[in-house]
């Protein structure tokens, strides 16, 4: 089943796997799917959602209602088969639930976030508490707000939205980032002036930025507000933060751990540089790519930030209508890519077009050739995992300029992307081992260490998926030296998911399944969502089908379907069917699933659908996968990601051929 996901938290919507919106029909449809997402999977009796949909029911609601239903598992399960029973939207005793995983509806996620932020330090707090802010589109059920059955969920919601605000203004103080703090505040108390907390925190800040005078003037202001709105005194809270501002009480100093002289440093210079005004529009667009493609090498909160600020200035760079600004603005975004799984399908698909705008409307030839090669390397790039033409086209156009141009950092930067459209087939695991090792030898010639490490993340799963343990080792090593050397965070969760698949593909299950939880918590907030959901669950199937000993059958029983699955989820839920001997049910989800996205986990997917086609005994199903893994025999099937492996490819050929047989 294709993965589904729900939003709520502005006006309700359904997106498919890909990031598309699904069209939900009318108004009343929205409103079914809204009141079962509010129940939480729990079963709404028919006759309720008459009740809520309609003031004065007539004789023709539950037939309505049951069209209503029926409409929406038509767009939920757009490939389920005939008669076959619905598994998202499902009927149950008197009425219908909406079975959907703990992470797919936007609200749940959000929740489940703001409620794991209170347990952690305050560096990941600030970035899981930001992520979760993220999310909101607008009020919680939009359309929904005259709504009696919606009132409660969206009062909650709005709640727990506004303790987030302040949690993060918190987390904030905690860093000793009181500056940053005060926009934020300013901005939720101007909508929500009876926050008291939201006062206290709004007058620590301002003192702790040195701002005493406006800090007594926030709670003269706080004091005017409650009285005046509310009829209220203040709290002793602010009473007492007053009466200590006023005595420069030492409570009130920031944390033992002080702003370092180079975070002062940059601060302040970023103040002046704005305060000047001296810079116009494109000199500060400019200047901003060169912060984003810093902070996307950061990890966690700086690439989510990095992402975010991306299409914004590339929407800026373009209102400017000037092709050269806007093709220097896209192509400065040269960060290092490792994984072929975009975090965000739908914003790749907005830089792609403005980069191919872009190159329609720049000058071929002289001058504009480096900034169309980098305009080219970003559409392959962007266009990771897909299976379009284009992106290994665009690769190889922008491979071939950069090395007609003999200029080192654009051909880093083109071989990124070929290496990105390297995934089209099975078995191409030497092609990516000879992209790795050119980028390593390039960027130890010109000093281009964040592709140095790029080059040994590479070769690192290519020498994976060979079988080559020794020589990816020595990769990883490599890797890690560099990434502590220049503070290159994210290339150590890849190595350790590569230490947890060594302990895999060496048959040591217990020992790797312990290591693979560890690296799962390493990605928890690193701001890699598209390497993060699924991977774990993936992982622990895996390695329970890797020594060929387990039948599909067999592994059904630990395949969680309510697990966050991500992507992989429609190669998980084949299985299910299997724990009851559910052999057409499972069949058919079999002949369901789409080939495999063009991305490093093919050859895993692969060998996940032909366990199932193997226990069914499904001939067209495994002749089909022969052909495709027949490229990658010799290697190890999953390995070439560096973090998970099925085992073989050669073991899983010959079970195909027995079978056949």
């Amino acid at each position: 089943m294709e993965r589904v996901t729900f939003g709520v938290l502005g006006p309700v919507v359904a997106w498919d796997a890909a990031g598309g919106v699904l069209g939900l029909k009318g108004p009343r449809h929205r409103a079914v799917l809204a009141r079962l997402i509010t129940a939480r999977r729990r079963v709404v009796p028919v006759a309720h959602l008459v009740e809520d949909l309609w003031e004065e029911p007539g004789p023709g609601a539950v037939g309505a209602v049951q069209t209503f239903v029926a409409a929406l598992r038509r767009v939920l399960e757009p490939d389920r088969p005939a008669r076959a029973p619905a598994r998202l939207l499902v009927t149950e005793g008197p009425g219908y639930a909406l079975r959907a995983a703990p992470d797919a509806v936007d609200a749940w996620r959000f929740e489940a976030a703001v409620g794991a932020a209170a347990k952690l330090p305050p560096t990941r707090a600030l970035e899981q508490l930001q992520a979760a802010l993220d999310m909101w589109r607008g009020p919680a059920y939009a359309e929904f707000v005259q709504e009696n059955w919606a009132r409660g969920e969206r009062s909650r919601l709005a709640e727990l939205r506004l303790q987030a605000v302040e949690q993060q203004a918190q987390a904030r103080l905690a860093l000793g980032l009181a500056a940053e703090a005060v926009p934020d505040l300013d901005a939720h108390l101007a909508e929500h002036p009876w926050r008291e907390e939201a006062w206290r925190l709004l007058a620590l800040a301002l003192y702790r930025a040195g701002r005493q005078a406006d800090a007594l003037a926030v709670l003269r202001r706080a004091r005017a507000i409650l009285a005046d709105e509310l009829g209220l005194d203040p709290g002793p809270e602010l009473r007492r933060l007053e009466t200590d501002i006023l005595t420069q009480d030492p409570r009130l100093d920031p944390p033992d751990e002080p702003m370092t002289a180079a975070a002062r440093l940059w601060t302040r210079a970023a103040a002046a540089y704005d305060r000047t005004g001296a810079a116009g529009p494109r000199a500060r667009l400019d200047a901003t790519v060169g912060l984003i493609r810093n902070l996307a090498v950061t990890g966690g909160s700086g690439l989510q930030a990095a992402q975010e600020h991306r299409l914004a200035a590339i929407t800026a760079a373009e209102e400017l209508d000037d092709p050269e600004l806007t093709a220097r603005v896209i192509g400065a975004y040269d960060v290092p890519a490792i994984w072929t799984r975009n975090d965000n399908p739908q914003q790749a698909q907005q830089i792609v077009a403005a980069a191919e705008r872009t190159l329609a409307a720049l000058p071929r030839g002289g001058s504009h050739e480096a900034a169309r090669c980098r305009l080219l390397a970003t559409v392959a790039l962007e266009m990771r995992g897909t299976r379009s033409a284009r992106g290994p086209q665009a690769a190889g156009e922008a491979e071939e300029i950069a090395r007609r141009l003999d200029d080192p950092t654009l051909l880093a930067f083109a071989l990124n992307g070929a290496f990105m459209q390297s995934c089209t087939r099975a078995g191409l695991a030497p092609r990516r081992d000879a992209i790795g090792a050119e980028l390593v030898a390039l960027a130890v010639r010109h000093g281009l260490v964040t592709f140095e490490v790029l080059g040994h993340l590479v070769q690192l799963q290519a020498r994976s998926a060979l079988g080559d343990f020794p020589t990816a080792d020595e990769h990883a090593a490599a890797a890690d030296r560099l990434a502590e050397r220049h503070e290159r965070p994210l290339a150590s969760v890849f190595t350790q998911w590569y230490r947890a698949l060594r302990l895999a593909a060496s048959g040591q299950t217990a020992q790797a399944e312990a290591a693979y939880r560890a690296a799962a918590a390493r990605l928890d907030g690193a701001g890699m969502p598209g390497v993060e959901h699924g991977l774990l669950p993936l992982a622990h199937l895996c390695l329970r089908l890797a020594d060929g000993s387990t039948s599909a059958a067999a592994a059904a029983e630990h395949v969680d379907a309510d697990a966050d699955w991500g992507p992989y989820r429609p190669w998980a839920e084949a299985f299910v069917p299997l724990r009851t001997g559910r052999r057409a049910e499972a069949r058919g989800m079999l002949r369901a699933l789409p080939e495999p996205p063009a991305d490093l986990m093919y050859e895993a997917l692969c060998c996940l659908e032909t366990a199932v086609a193997l226990e069914l005994g499904d001939r067209v199903g495994l002749e089909r996968l022969h052909t495709r893994l027949l490229p990658a025999a010799g290697e190890l099937a999953g390995a070439g990601s560096g973090l998970v492996t099925v085992g073989p490819v050669d073991g899983w050929l010959a079970a195909i051929t027995d079978a056949l047989d």
